[in-house]
């Protein structure tokens, strides 16, 4: 597992913001750019896996007929 993949949503969010201005500042080297680039493409496909996975969870809770939630079903059990 990555160190991206353990991090957790607000965090990657937090980085990826501090990554995004620093590419728009303009006062990186290339290689630095690009590596910037690569790591906030990374870090925004961590944060869309969890947002995902997070909306699924929402999607599964169980609702009574009365419209209480009664539960909810795992994303890892289905």
């Amino acid at each position: 597992m990555t160190e991206i993949e353990t991090m957790s949503f607000e965090d990657a969010m937090r980085e990826l913001e501090a990554t995004v201005a620093k590419l728009e500042h303009g006062e990186a080297t290339l290689d630095e750019s690009i590596a910037l680039y690569e790591r906030g493409a990374a870090l925004r496909a961590h944060c869309d896996k969890v947002l995902r996975a997070a909306e699924e969870r929402v999607e599964k809770i169980t609702l009574a007929a009365n419209g209480q939630s009664t539960g909810s079903v795992p994303v890892e059990g289905l």
